[in-house]
């Protein structure tokens, strides 16, 4: 697996809003994974959390997390993300939901009542895939 940063195609595709997957850890280590919305912004993944869900408890407790982006055409062509939230904090105001929504719907998040947790997350390692195979550094996902 490749360190950061990552090439220039991969930075591109990263920053288009593809569908993406994110994985966390439970208290006795086993897997979480759930489909997410996420920004990328100077080789960091900013991503929203409901303060109600499981994944912000998880994240608290061990800040190991990975995501996959999966190009929207053809979901053998993705690149997984490894690394570490390296900061959780309100979402004051909803600005970073809304960032996100306006990302992946055009428009402010909906929900204006439920809190949220902003997590900045800090990218160690990453890997591509291009249909059959791994993906090289000079190649598009």
């Amino acid at each position: 697996m490749p360190a950061t940063p990552v090439p220039p195609e991969v930075d591109r595709f990263l920053r288009e809003p593809n569908p993406a997957v994110m994985a966390s850890l439970r208290p006795g280590g086993g897997p979480h994974t759930v489909a997410t919305w996420y920004d990328w912004e100077e080789g960091r993944v900013l991503i929203s959390l409901d303060d109600t869900r499981l994944r912000l408890r998880f994240l608290e407790d061990d800040p190991r997390v990975s995501l996959t982006v999966i190009h929207p055409e053809d979901w053998y062509r993705h690149v997984s993300l490894i690394g570490e939230v390296e900061e959780l904090r309100p979402d004051e105001g909803l600005a970073d939901i809304d960032r996100l929504s306006t990302r992946y719907r055009g428009g402010p998040y909906g929900n204006r009542t439920s809190p949220r947790t902003t997590a900045w997350i800090r990218v160690d390692r990453w890997h591509g895939w291009a249909g059959s195979r791994l993906l090289r550094d000079d190649e598009a996902v």
